[in-house]
């Protein structure tokens, strides 16, 4: 598999109570379609490295450090960002969680920090890009009972509305995912302008939903560029443990080299610490270090890790439905409060 400047440079490219569902209209596959929301707006490649930006631009033009300086040779001086992940704003707010390394969180954000988000009253779609499909089991979707996943979407250019999955949970929808997608990374390699193939097909339903968080697999190759060039922000989830601090400089690299050729919007806004065990100085550690290069841009609230969240997907629920009152439920429902810039 080419590396994400091959992909970049290609021809083809360019440069938390359970409610009943709402009602949605059928669409043409007999599934029900995403009504728009009152008041909205509108495992396989590698990465080679840029030339070593010291920071990456933000939208309304501050700077973030892309890298962390423990883990540079150079230790650059860093300078704190004001928190962007707070920002209430009147159109929709697209989500790639993303870190190359896996078993940091992602999935298990995605889908708790979802499903806070729709308790909050805001329509929530997760589109899940993983092979593995861990957002859909952990939702309670049984890949065995849809017509259509993110593979349809992406390879055979199926309306996503076509694949979108109601859940148990009102708000919170989902784009399932399959083992097909798998394949994809290869089978979009001839594929015309198939960096932008997921952003086109999120544009009819972008502004049905209030955020939509985009699951990546642990690998910066073809799907996950598709996310990366679909989504305005990047949400990182951080383990608290040393081997999980490698691997964020190469991917906010690769987020400032997206930028530059594919999606000038995009900017990493929110950092979660995940996985924090109190008991430990590591954690502490880790959470002062990523503190200390990356500002504001780190959430507040933390994630503890317990076994609660652990046991939540295979229950095919949320932790905020699995045990409302356990420390993770808590945690992922103020982390809500916090991404959506609602004072506790």
């Amino acid at each position: 598999m080419s590396d994400l400047t091959e992909h970049v440079d290609a021809p083809g490219g360019v440069g938390a109570p359970i409610a009943g569902q709402s009602a949605r209209p059928a669409s043409r596959s007999g599934r029900v379609r995403a009504a728009p929301r009152d008041g909205s707006a509108a495992s396989a490649g590698t990465s080679t490295t840029l030339d070593d930006p010291a920071s990456a631009a933000l939208p309304d033009g501050r700077t973030a450090p892309n890298a962390l300086a423990a883990h540079t040779n150079d230790q650059p001086e860093v300078t704190s960002a004001p928190a962007a992940h707070g920002e209430v704003t009147g159109r929709s707010r697209v989500f790639a969680v993303a870190n190359q390394k896996g078993g940091v969180g992602k999935t298990t954000t995605a889908v708790n920090l979802g499903a806070a988000l729709a308790d909050l009253g805001h329509r929530v779609l997760i589109v899940d890009l993983d092979p593995q499909g861990n957002a859909s089991t952990g939702l309670g979707i049984d890949p065995r009972n849809f017509d259509y996943s993110m593979y349809d979407v992406l390879l055979h250019d199926v309306p996503i509305d076509d694949c979108i999955e109601p859940t148990n949970i009102k708000n919170l929808f989902l784009a399932p995912s399959t083992l097909d997608l798998a394949g994809a990374e290869i089978e979009l390699v001839p594929a015309l302008s198939r960096e932008h193939r997921l952003r086109r097909a999120l544009e009819p339903v972008r502004n049905d939903f209030r955020y939509i968080f985009i699951d990546c697999p642990p690998s910066l190759g073809l799907i996950t560029l598709n996310a990366l060039t679909a989504a305005s922000e990047v949400l990182v989830p951080i383990q608290c443990e040393f081997y999980a601090l490698e691997g964020v400089s190469q991917l906010t690299r690769n987020v400032e080299l997206v930028r530059s050729n594919l999606n000038p919007t995009l900017a990493v806004t929110t950092i979660v610490l995940t996985m924090y065990d109190a008991r430990t100085k590591l954690s502490d550690s880790v959470v002062q270090e990523v503190r200390l290069h990356f500002g504001d841009m780190v959430c507040q609230n933390v994630i503890p890790r317990t076994v609660r969240i652990s046991e939540a997907p295979s229950f095919g629920e949320p932790i905020t439905v699995h045990d409302p009152t356990s420390r993770g439920a808590i945690a992922y429902r103020e982390l809500a409060k916090e991404v959506s810039g609602v004072s506790s």
